[in-house]
């Protein structure tokens, strides 16, 4: 039985919030009141993932529902985010939102896969590591400021965005980095060998 404690509900109002978000990117026709409503979605959602972790340590609810659920609920929210914005951006900014997405989508597959592997094994439930938990920050700060910053602005520098090109550097350097770490990490329990 699931034990559907605050920290288990907040994961999944994360899950429940993603397609809300991805609503009001798609459909409120106000640029500026969608860049606004869309970014304060997203923070809500991102805070979410934030407090269930903490409350779930500090109040030791910890339990393997919340180990898978969390970081599954997490790639929701980022992969929701990044296609919706690649599919509304244009020019150099939506070929670099491709490529910067699939190593997003690729590195998630993997450690989804090592978890999967790793749960039949005596590693257990994998939970999020702390070069993981780093890595889903700089995947939000990207995101927010991918939805904000061509509100902020539009009248100076037109389509060359330099914090969003920044920060999504930084997201894909992270993706990497701590899809690396998984992999060296887990490595010994992907083995048949006993």
């Amino acid at each position: 039985e699931i034990n559907m404690n605050l920290p288990n509900k907040l994961t999944m109002l994360r899950a429940i919030l993603v397609p809300v978000f991805m609503a009001c990117m798609l459909y409120i026709k106000n640029a500026t009141v969608c860049a606004l409503v869309s970014a304060g979605v997203f923070a809500i959602t991102a805070l979410t993932d934030m407090l269930d972790g903490k409350i779930a340590r500090k109040y030791n609810l910890v339990t393997n529902f919340g180990k898978f659920m969390d970081p599954l609920a997490d790639k929701f929210m980022v992969f929701a985010a990044l296609l919706v914005i690649t599919v509304k951006s244009t020019g150099v900014l939506q070929q670099v939102m491709i490529w910067s997405s699939a190593i997003v989508f690729l590195r998630e597959l993997g450690v989804t896969s090592i978890r999967l592997v790793c749960a039949n094994s005596e590693a257990g439930v994998v939970a999020a590591s702390w070069f993981g938990k780093c890595k889903t920050v700089t995947q939000i700060a990207a995101i927010i400021v991918l939805i904000l910053e061509p509100l902020v602005i539009a009248n100076f520098f037109n389509t060359y965005f330099i914090a969003s090109y920044v920060l999504v550097g930084a997201m894909v350097i992270m993706t990497i980095g701590s899809g690396i770490d998984y992999l060296k990490t887990y490595w010994p329990y992907m083995s048949d060998k006993k």
